[in-house]
């Protein structure tokens, strides 16, 4: 089969092709899930607005959130999409009190975290910061604090602020109401620029995260995504399953051989994401290697797939560190079907951190937040003042999908009847979690009570 180059492809070439270009497209496909979701289709249920407009929500996520997996609920978002084609994006941050946390995380089309603003780099004081697209090299305005580039044409911002407990939904709604967001030309009173030429945008099908059906949507996506130079081997191998910048992917034109070799190439991406959470499960691969700056990553596309996968959107290791509890202390898959669980931290050993810490419940399956009649999603260390303690002074958590005795109930972490999973969620790490120093402790089997 000759591809739109006029080169042939053997089968067994194609197949490692296509896993290797699936698992870089991958993120790229999830992250335009969310964009199409939430800035261009407005009959979306998910959609939050048009591009460069901030919408907020009213407060933290809930098991009725579905637009993105393992959804934190310690913090409400605020959403930016910015189109940064005709021109930069001012985004200007509120000040706020010291020793609340907030920050603003920037993604680009390929799902690299390429800055933050907020309490870890700019601290409390707020401020205007300019985001400019690539290309544009202009002198920085006066009232702008910073100057930043994406590499890509369009980039997400997600904005979390600290939320204490729920009588502190108003303090967190004045502080969204000062996230701002306008074009340059807005911020400066001056005549806009032409307009960007409109986008006839692909519908997202379900299809397309898990078929040949993502490589026709990633062809797309890199229109908006300038080549870069340390890709340029990889995207010479992509080009012989047409694949890549300015290739055009038609799956029926190859032949049944080849076809098969790249639905194989696809499948083949699951050994590789198995091989990856054993690592997880072992603590020999934390989030903190999965996201964070292309020049971070280091072109670990497979880490990059690995973190997509199990959590789109999930911070740099600076500003939030990932603490996976995916089986029990005896290797065995989290199951509330099958047995209740506690966590133990030493006097002395809980996470950590600058900011705060959270543990919060997944179902296995869904992988969304648990319903529960308590509404209770997670334990975190802003409430950590009404928990039990042991006599030694250690905390110990309790997670089964049955109530325990009273005594433990203001520890219990309710649990799906069935497969889960929790992550630990560490902001702001202290320096004995970045360096591995810190280690998280097992989740211990126990025999459940009856529900």
């Amino acid at each position: 089969m000759q591809n739109a180059s006029g080169s042939s492809i053997a089968p067994g070439d194609a197949r490692a092709i296509a896993k290797e270009a699936y698992i870089y497209g991958f993120p790229m496909v999830m992250n335009y899930q969310t964009m199409y979701k939430q800035a261009i289709d407005k009959s979306s249920s998910d959609y939050r607005g048009a591009f460069n407009t901030i919408n907020s929500s009213k407060s933290v996520a809930t098991p009725e959130d579905k637009f993105v997996v393992t959804p934190n609920s310690d913090t409400p978002y605020s959403y930016l999409w910015m189109d940064l084609r005709a021109e930069p994006v001012v985004i200007t941050m509120p000040k706020i009190e010291p020793n609340r946390y907030y920050t603003a995380q920037m993604v680009d089309l390929y799902t690299y975290n390429f800055a933050y603003l907020g309490t870890r780099t700019y601290g409390s004081e707020g401020g205007s910061y300019l985001i400019a697209g690539p290309g544009w090299n202009g002198a920085t305005p006066a009232g702008v604090k910073a100057v930043i580039h994406c590499e890509t044409q369009f980039a997400y911002v997600l904005f979390r602020t600290q939320l204490f407990n729920m009588a502190d939904l108003s303090n967190v709604s004045t502080i969204q109401a000062g996230y701002r967001a306008e074009p340059l030309s807005a911020f400066l009173h001056t005549t806009a620029p032409q307009a960007a030429p409109a986008v006839n945008w692909p519908k997202f099908a379900q299809d397309m995260a898990t078929t040949p059906a993502m490589f026709p949507l990633v062809n797309f996506l890199f229109q908006f995504c300038p080549p870069n130079s340390s890709e340029s081997a990889l995207l010479a191998r992509f080009a012989k399953l047409d694949i890549g910048p300015g290739q055009s992917f038609n799956f029926g034109k190859f032949s049944l051989e080849v076809r098969q070799a790249i639905n194989d190439g696809i499948k083949d991406s699951d050994a590789d994401f198995g091989g990856v959470m054993k690592k997880v499960n072992a603590d020999e691969v934390s989030s903190g290697d999965m996201f964070g700056t292309r020049d971070f990553l280091k072109d670990n596309y497979l880490y990059r797939y690995v973190g997509a996968k199990m959590g789109l959107y999930g911070n740099s290791k600076q500003d939030a560190l990932y603490f996976g509890y995916f089986v029990d202390a005896k290797y065995e898959p989290l199951d509330a079907s099958k047995s209740g669980y506690e966590l133990r931290f030493a006097k002395g050993e809980l996470p950590p951190n600058k900011a705060f810490w959270s543990l919060t419940m997944y179902d296995g399956k869904t992988q969304l937040l648990v319903a529960n009649p308590l509404k209770r999603y997670l334990l975190n260390s802003t409430t950590i003042q009404s928990y039990t303690y042991g006599g030694d002074g250690s905390l110990t958590l309790y997670v089964s999908r049955g109530e325990p005795d009273a005594a433990k109930q203001s520890n219990w972490l309710p649990a799906p009847d069935g497969p889960f999973y929790c992550i630990l969620r560490v902001y702001m790490p202290g320096e004995a979690a970045l360096n591995g120093n810190w280690k998280k402790p097992q989740m211990q089997p126990v025999k459940s009570k009856p529900s």
